[in-house]
């Protein structure tokens, strides 16, 4: 992890595809269930969006609008989430281990906002 991310075993258009889809259902629905490694990436990127959400202005709402995929829930992002957090610093996530996936025994985690 040289150059400051994970790969995930994924070409890169399809490990950026799944970041977003994981970040954007994170903010959707406050809970996700993912293998540990996508939840640590997906929630370094959840807390850079959050951080976003607490400046409010055009411009970071703008910069949220070109990763997340969904208008509603950048709406719900500056309007809700970014409210709740805007006397934290940091650490907006949590991971819960769940213990191993039965298919392939892959470490199952919930990722969720504090």
């Amino acid at each position: 992890m040289a150059n400051g991310y994970r790969k995930l075993g994924r070409p890169t258009a399809h490990r950026k595809a799944m970041l977003r889809n994981l970040v954007t259902d994170l903010l959707r629905e406050g809970r996700i269930t993912t293998t540990e490694t996508r939840a640590k990436e997906a929630g370094r990127i959840a807390e850079k969006m959050i951080t976003l959400g607490k400046r409010g202005d055009l411009h970071a709402r703008r910069r949220a609008l070109r990763y997340i995929y969904s208008e509603d829930v950048v709406t719900k992002l500056f309007n809700e989430i970014a409210g709740k957090y805007e006397d934290r610093n940091g650490g907006y996530t949590r991971i819960l281990k769940l213990g191993p996936r039965r298919g392939d025994a892959a470490e199952e985690v919930f990722l969720e906002l504090v």
